[in-house]
């Protein structure tokens, strides 16, 4: 429900949550391998791919040349720079309404339960969450 929510504020922009976790983390850390991103978002690399695409489809990213002849860089282009920022907008108000409808103290203890709980899960696994 909570996903929801955000999707439902994300909409407007044309993005989902997902949509929007993964542009901004290519904005935020530059041009990066998908592997790189994959590691970075805790996602198998075909779940990454089915999101990318039509992210570079619609112009927001793009897939370029990496270091060697078998690499590649996901770079946001301008378009996508701009949809980061209005999305941001958009994140920021779906967040002011659940703090609202739930209560600072609620969200405060969702979010404490949830770093929790991955934190446990990361543990299970090594350090790490499988790919």
């Amino acid at each position: 429900m909570v996903n929801r929510h955000y999707d439902q504020y994300l909409s407007v922009v044309g993005l989902k949550g997902t949509q929007y976790a993964l542009l901004s983390c290519v904005v935020k850390l530059g041009p990066m391998r998908p592997g790189d991103i994959a590691r970075q978002m805790q996602m198998d690399a075909s779940t990454l791919s089915r999101n990318l695409q039509p992210m570079v489809a619609q112009g927001w990213l793009s897939v370029g040349a990496g270091e060697d002849a078998r690499s590649r860089l996901v770079e946001a282009t301008p378009a996508g720079m701009a949809l980061r920022t209005e999305a941001q907008r958009a994140w920021k108000a779906a967040q002011t309404a659940l703090n609202q409808r739930l209560g600072l103290a609620q969200v405060a203890a969702l979010h404490d339960l949830l770093d929790a709980s991955i934190g446990i899960l990361d543990e299970s696994r090594g350090g790490t969450l499988p790919r």
